[in-house]
């Protein structure tokens, strides 16, 4: 295994995110694999991902030509694009006032290749190109993906906020870099 991290930066790299998004998404992972193995709750189009990607490339692990991982990045432009992410965008600027800030749309971890560090690898390359542009990054998890939650504390996100959107309940999380 030779992981490599870096940013997205072809058609094929958007192709395999959406991919590994299907195999992992809410829709057909069982609710045993759910609490087990987590899930990703948004699912993107080519288009919106693409133009997300063309805003400012998402962070990918790939193993050889096999993407293995990946971390979106959401600019606030892009606020209104996915309707369930809309009030993360609200609550985290009410809550950080001027804090330049990133969201980290979605990561996701082939299921093969979990337990290696790549979750953590991908966060550090998050920040390091990120951390003299914006001062923290935010993101969301629903607080029944216990994996996803614990993963991300353990790196370093603190929760903001706790928020009830229908019959889930989410975590506005966010790790300072300064």
């Amino acid at each position: 295994m030779n992981i490599t991290y870096h940013r997205a930066s072809k058609k094929e790299d958007l192709l395999q995110i959406i991919a590994l998004q299907r195999k992992n998404s809410v829709t057909v992972v069982s609710e045993k694999n759910q609490l087990q193995e987590g899930f990703v709750t948004v699912s993107h189009s080519y288009e919106l991902l693409k133009r997300m990607n063309d805003a400012c490339p998402h962070i990918i692990a790939k193993d050889g030509d096999k993407l293995v991982g990946y971390a979106l990045v959401m600019l606030e432009t892009f606020k209104d694009e996915i309707s369930l992410l809309n009030s993360m965008f609200k609550t985290a600027s009410r809550i950080l006032g001027q804090k330049r800030y990133l969201a980290m749309g979605q990561i996701c971890i082939d299921k093969a290749y979990r337990g290696h560090g790549i979750f953590r690898a991908i966060y550090s390359y998050y920040k390091a190109e990120f951390k003299n542009e914006y001062d923290c990054l935010v993101t969301e998890v629903a607080s029944k993906n216990q994996r996803s939650l614990q993963a991300h504390l353990s790196v370093g996100f603190k929760i903001l906020d706790t928020k009830k959107k229908g019959d889930t309940s989410w975590e506005l999380i966010c790790w300072s870099w300064k």
